[in-house]
Order: structure tokens, then C-alpha cells, then sequence
């Protein structure tokens, strides 16, 4: 497979091109005294505006501060301001979280007994169809059940709910179906099942890999960036169901350049700077190869899933819409971190749904793999997307805004836009606008475009896995 190099757009964030994040300031205890000197007069404190990635570097210090005292946080969007929670009757953790720029809210229940009540619900309640995740907003856990769990196994769990008391957690209803996003159509195929690649990395070998959702990985070994092309990859790892839903997919070609950035459509690219932890109430894009780019919410944390093929835990749920063929898409945000690989949920783009999402920090320690490759923005490598020819995907930069996704032929939907947003600079679909373009899905998502399909998404989609998710 060739390696062809060719120019490449950046996708502007905003009204911008991205910026990379640097190491964050992080202001611990003392640095927002108050101007008299009186460090101790928590009221003198004023929360600090935050970025998102900010507050999420913010939480994780005041969580090692905190120690038990600290009891879950969230991004308030609005003020822009970290919302941290802390058990009453400690003054002085309240104090030390306000100077660190938080804004501090007293709570009844601590992250101990959060988990002791999940455990309950894992012990009396793991039913196919079920959820549970710990909402900082609420300081609950909230528990979802599918349409499919009706009868005595909605009473069994509504039972169990009840017993944790009104005070420790909530249960809803969801109108469609838990399940994984595995479909057949394009961007990486393999066994007769389509997904979609998350983010290239490096293996721990110095090999060009990249990470998709676990039960695509468990489902076939090798992949390709065809329906019916060879294969470009082969699994090393994957860990679906139990303690994630990830996998470490190794080019077959070691000369595979892959870059570090995600296929936004329209041949626009962003670069992937870093990896970084979900943050409840932070703003989030996805990309898949079914429905392209969407956008909203980070809702809870150490979500746990009950899907049909046995439990997950450990993952991100969310707002954003997701269907079959977007299964392993990447998760980022604004500024260009990788945040997380679509792993399953229910509803769709058109009626909206719960998804969940594995978080790439927890990938990449468990793989044992790290962003990038090279020497491409965010240490990705080379301007190739994963090691084809350019074309498919998106007009001229299809894949990762510079070659469809791996190599693909010029054949791939040559001329319209891959991923999602056709129009960059476009209208505004679901709200908001990435780069310009659309985050919502009638953006040409990744399917009519033969995001990945034609073009060797997937394999070096070298597109961060991006468009061709």
C-alpha cells in the first residue's frame, strides 16, 4: 500500500483553528487568597471561569485534595465553572476546594455510599436492558431501564431502586433498545459487521494501531477499510463485555502512517492534542461512520451497562446520538482531547437516546498505547491517513481531512463531503457549530458520503478513526 503524501486543511474550532491545550494552570489552595490576606474567608473566593478540559484537570486535583471528603463534580456550562461536591461537616475542604477556583456545594451522599448502593444494583438487579450511573448534579444514582425489561424484571428493579431510598437514587424509563452500534455497510469492516475507527495510536511495540470499540473487536480479528476489500488490520487486544469495551487494532502495513486527528467532514480535520477525562456536564463531539458528526453532553461517570451480550462498566454516558455502524467513533471535544470510542445505547438521531461511551484514558493504559504517531500535528504521523491513496472519504481530504481515512480510492465518494457537516461553514444542525460545519447528522453523517467505505476508512483512517469511525 502506498504512502502518499498530499496537503492537508485544519478544521477550525469556533471561529478559529485549533489551538493546542498546553499543560493547564491548576490553582491549588492559597493562590486565590483574598486580597487582605485572609486565605481562610472561603466568601472572598470567586468560582473560576473554566474551559471544560480546565475543570476536568481541576476535579481530578481537588479529588486527590479532597480525599473522602469529595463527592463527584460537574461542568457547569453556563458560568463556566467547575461545581464540586464535598459531605458536610468538613469546613476546612470546603475552604481549600473554593481557593482552588471551584464553586462548592455540601451533599449527603459521599462517593462510598454511591458505590455501595451500585453494587446493590450490580448484586439484585443486573438485568439486560438496565443502567446505572452516578449523577453529580443530583448527588443520585440514576438508573435506566430500555423498553425491553417490562413485567417482573422492571419490578425486581424499580424494587431494588426503592430500597436504596428516594435520597440515593432515581429510575427512568428509555423508549428504545440497549445494544451495541455494530451495523453492515461501510467505513471498517470485518465478519460481516461494520464499525467505525476511534483514534490512531501508537502500540506499545512502536507499531501504528488504532483503538475501536471492544465487541467489534471480539466480533472478528481482521478488519478492512472496504466491505469487500483485504484486510489492513488485525486485532491484538480487545476486552468486551467486563471492565471496558475497547480494542487495540495493528495495522498490517508497519510503514502505515497515521495521524492524530479526526475527519470532521467536508475535508476538515482537527487535530487530536491529547487524551483527557470525561467531565458530567461538559459539551462532547462524536464521529461515526453512520451518522457523522454529533454533539451535547457529558451526563454521567463509571456508567455500568447492561447490554443483551453480558455487563460493562467503567463507561461515559451521555446525550449524544449514535446508531449501528458508529460502534467504536470517536469522543472529543472542542479544543482537540480524545475523550472516548461509542460503545452502545439506545434511540437514534432522529428520536435521540442515551449513549455510552469507553474512555480512551483507560483504553490506552490498558492496551498500553499512546496517541500519535510521527511527526503530524499532535504526534500523529505524516500527513497520510493511515497509508493510502488520497481521495476517498470527503473531496480531497476525505479520512482525516488529507486522504480518505486509509488510503482510499478516489472512488470513495469523491466530491461530497465525508463524515458529517457537508457544508463547512454550513448551518447549524443540532445547535451547534464545529469548525462551521454541522454537528447534527442530516450532514451527509458519514454514510452517503462512503465515509471509510471506498476509502479505506479504518485503515489508516489514519484519521484518528475519525469521519470513518
Amino acid at each position: 500500500m502506498s504512502h502518499k503524501r498530499i496537503p492537508k486543511r485544519k478544521a477550525a474550532f469556533a471561529a478559529g483553528t485549533v489551538v493546542a491545550l498546553g499543560a493547564a494552570a491548576i490553582l491549588l489552595p492559597n493562590a486565590n487568597a483574598s486580597q487582605d490576606g485572609s486565605s481562610n474567608d472561603a466568601a472572598a473566593v470567586a468560582p473560576k471561569p473554566l474551559k471544560a478540559t480546565d475543570a476536568s484537570d481541576l476535579a481530578s486535583q481537588l479529588q486527590k485534595l479532597l480525599g473522602d471528603a469529595f463527592a463527584g463534580s460537574y461542568y457547569d456550562a453556563d458560568s463556566r465553572q467547575l461545581v464540586v461536591n464535598v459531605t458536610a461537616g468538613n469546613t476546612s475542604v470546603v475552604v481549600q476546594a473554593k481557593q482552588a477556583g471551584a464553586k462548592v456545594r455540601v451533599v449527603d451522599n459521599s462517593l462510598t455510599e454511591l458505590a455501595a448502593g451500585a453494587k446493590t444494583l450490580k448484586d439484585r438487579a443486573t438485568i439486560p436492558g438496565t443502567s446505572w450511573a452516578v449523577d453529580p448534579r443530583t448527588n443520585k444514582i440514576l438508573v435506566t431501564a430500555d423498553s425491553t425489561v417490562t413485567g417482573a424484571k422492571w419490578n425486581t428493579l424499580e424494587s431494588t431502586v426503592k430500597s436504596l431510598g428516594s435520597d440515593m437514587a432515581t429510575i427512568k424509563k428509555s423508549a428504545g433498545t440497549f445494544k451495541t452500534f455494530v451495523s453492515g455497510g461501510d467505513a471498517i469492516f470485518g465478519g460481516g459487521a461494520r464499525c467505525s475507527l476511534g483514534f490512531n495510536v501508537t502500540a506499545g511495540d512502536g507499531s501504528p494501531a488504532f483503538l475501536t470499540a471492544g465487541h467489534c473487536g471480539v466480533a472478528a480479528e481482521q478488519w478492512s477499510d472496504s466491505e469487500t476489500g483485504q484486510p489492513i488490520a488485525t486485532v491484538d487486544q480487545a476486552t468486551f463485555p467486563g471492565n471496558g469495551d475497547f480494542a487495540l487494532v495493528k495495522y498490517d502495513d508497519p510503514a502505515t502512517q497515521a495521524p492524530s486527528e479526526v475527519n470532521v467532514g467536508g475535508g476538515q480535520t482537527v487535530a487530536i492534542q491529547q487524551a483527557a477525562d470525561a467531565e458530567v456536564g461538559s459539551q462532547v463531539f462524536r464521529m461515526g461512520s453512520t451518522t457523522g458528526l454529533a454533539d451535547g453532553q457529558v451526563l454521567a461517570l463509571d456508567a455500568t451497562v447492561n447490554y443483551p451480550e453480558g455487563t460493562v462498566t467503567g463507561l461515559i454516558q451521555t446525550n449524544v446520538c449514535a446508531e449501528p455502524g458508529d460502534s467504536g467513533g470517536s469522543l472529543f471535544t472542542q479544543d482537540g482531547s480524545a475523550i472516548g470510542l461509542t460503545s452502545g445505547g439506545s434511540g437514534d438521531c432522529t428520536v435521540g437516546g442515551e449513549t455510552f461511551f469507553q474512555p480512551v484514558t483507560t483504553a490506552l493504559q490498558a492496551v498500553g498505547a499512546t496517541l500519535g504517531a510521527g511527526d503530524a500535528a499532535g504526534g500523529a504521523g505524516g500527513d497520510q491517513a493511515g497509508g493510502g491513496e488520497a481521495g476517498a472519504g470527503a473531496g480531497d481530504e476525505a479520512g482525516v481531512g488529507q486522504e480518505a481515512g486509509a488510503g482510499g480510492d478516489a472512488s470513495a465518494s469523491p466530491g461530497d463531503e465525508a463524515g458529517a457537516g457537508q457544508e463547512v461553514g454550513g448551518e447549524q444542525a443540532g445547535g451547534d457549530v464545529i469548525g462551521g460545519q454541522d454537528t447534527g447528522n442530516g450532514q451527509d453523517a458519514g454514510n452517503g458520503q462512503d465515509a471509510g467505505n471506498g476509502q479505506d476508512a479504518g485503515n489508516g483512517t489514519g484519521d484518528a478513526g475519525q469521519s470513518h469511525n
